[in-house]
């Protein structure tokens, strides 16, 4: 990837998602819902032109690490981000986990 091919993720609450842009384009997206405890990522893509470049990747990482930094627990509904974490375990500690079952 050239320097001009940089990849910048950033957030955009407005829009419930985190963007990955290479110049002024939208590269991908990971679509997100936000409470104060918790973050659930629920679709993530990548632009076909922009397929095998690392955005999804770079999306992923961005991602938790925010969510890391607000100290914030991730719900992985996305297959791809759920996927990213399970090949990446330094980000496995960050992944939801229920503290309780509801019974019938």
């Amino acid at each position: 990837m050239s320097t001009a091919e940089r990849i910048i993720v950033t957030d955009a609450p407005h829009t419930h998602r985190y963007e990955a842009r290479i110049g002024d384009e939208v590269a991908g997206e990971a679509a997100y819902i936000r409470t104060p405890e918790l973050i659930a990522f629920v679709h993530t893509e990548v632009g076909d032109a922009f397929e095998g470049r690392g955005v999804g990747s770079a999306l992923a990482r961005a991602a938790l690490d925010d969510a890391r930094a607000q100290d914030r627990r991730v719900l992985a509904i996305c297959p791809f981000i759920k996927g990213w974490i399970a090949r990446h375990p330094d980000y496995q500690d960050l992944e939801y986990e229920p503290t309780s079952q509801v019974s019938d």
